[in-house]
């Protein structure tokens, strides 16, 4: 926590599906001088008076009282939210005086009109009045903006790709998204990310148990993950045994579980002959039970189960292998649709990206094969904070970062 006592502060925030995280650092220098976490910050898809919470929590325990008279700027980048205009003097994500609204029925009336982006300013704006802080500027961009500015240097244009829960590539072009495929949910999208590989864990788990699908360890893992009773997965176990290689069709992937389209689905019912050791009668209740449990949780809580097929691929079962591969293959295509250019930037993120990301290591590769310079970065902190002292002062003081 700060304990200089006159310089000027701003906040930067990664609000994505899994948690929001606040960084306090030096208007002047970047430095961090505090940080904390608090619970998920999609903006579109946890509602108003949590994500509300959520940021008053996270501000709060990263700025101490004594300091939050001296913040100057705050930046928001959040999932499921657009950036706005740059504010006037200004090339960072678009801003507005907090002082302007008091929720949602006061809100001004921003020419975009994003409902993330609105629910995004109206919960930043009142978890900033609950704490007392006031800054000059305020300003929301989506997290894969922010997530391209964290990259060294503060670039102002390139590609970006994020892999977490969700999954979206984009443009960047002056700091702002000009640009997006995919990106578009759980229902509708979201193609390679965490909720679709730990999507593609239970389906193959169904799959295996209705005979439909080939042997997988996943079906054990995902039953214990989701606290099925263990007696329904006595025989589950045994199917290491029966892994066979199966040919291609060209795309160099078996049968996988993980979305429509990329993988060839042989429905040979190798799933029956590979549970063999699995009664038919226990394969029955560990469907009646599997569906409800996972029913009754919000959908995005799936991408939780996304390390159980890393960890399955890693002991070499072939249906993990083919999720993991159809998810690299959904990637790509997303960067492939914004017509890369060789040599050009492209910054990744997300937990699928990092340095230990299932992903990271044949995703770089296909890139590279692209053409394209890959940066990698943990998450959108650092532009955030990054693009509020932009807000704040001249572009040359953000490239200072640390």
């Amino acid at each position: 926590m700060s304990n200089e006592s006159n310089q000027d502060l701003v906040v930067g925030l990664d609000a994505g599906g899994t948690r929001t995280r606040a960084v306090l650092a030096s208007a002047a220098t970047g430095r961090t001088l505090g940080e904390a976490a608090a619970g998920p910050g999609n903006a579109l898809t946890v509602p108003l008076s949590q994500l509300t919470g959520h940021l008053a929590e996270a501000i709060g325990r990263a700025v101490s009282e004594r300091d939050r008279g001296r913040v100057v700027a705050v930046v928001g980048g959040f999932a499921g939210a657009a950036s706005g205009p740059p504010a006037a003097g200004s090339s960072a994500a678009g801003s507005a005086d907090p002082s302007e609204f008091s929720g949602p029925p006061d809100l001004p009336d921003f020419s975009d009109h994003d409902p993330g982006r609105l629910n995004a300013l109206a919960a930043l704006a009142e978890a900033l009045r609950r704490l007392g802080v006031a800054p000059r500027t305020v300003g929301v961009s989506s997290d894969i903006e922010a997530a391209f500015a964290s990259a060294p240097g503060t670039p102002a244009d390139g590609l970006a790709l994020v892999a977490g829960t969700g999954a979206a590539a984009t443009r960047i072009s002056d700091r702002r998204c000009t640009v997006s495929v995919d990106g578009d949910g759980w229902l509708l999208g979201d193609e390679g990310s965490g909720f679709w590989i730990g999507r593609g864990a239970v389906r193959a788990a169904l799959r295996m148990a209705d005979g439909r699908g080939d042997p997988t360890t996943l079906a054990r893992s995902v039953g214990l993950a989701l606290g099925l009773p263990a007696d329904l997965l006595e025989g589950a176990e045994g199917v290491e045994g029966v892994f066979e290689t199966h040919e291609t069709d060209g795309g160099g992937a078996v049968e996988g579980a993980g979305g429509a389209g990329a993988l060839r689905r042989h429905g040979t019912g190798r799933g029956a002959a590979g549970a063999a050791h699995w009664s038919r009668a226990r394969r029955e209740a560990f469907r009646t039970r599997l569906l409800p449990t996972v029913m009754a949780q919000p959908p995005v809580a799936l991408a939780r189960l996304a390390p159980l097929v890393a960890e399955a691929a890693r002991r070499k079962d072939p249906v993990a292998t083919a999720i993991l591969r159809e998810a690299v293959d959904h990637l790509t295509l997303a960067v492939r649709a914004l017509d890369p250019r060789p040599g050009e930037r492209i910054v990744v993120t997300g937990g699928l990206l990092g340095p230990d990301g299932p992903l990271a290591a044949p995703l770089t590769e296909r890139l590279e094969g692209l053409g394209l310079t890959v940066d990698r970065v943990a998450d959108g902190c650092r532009g955030a904070v990054a693009l509020a002292r932009l807000g704040h002062g001249s572009p040359s003081q953000a490239t200072g970062t640390s």
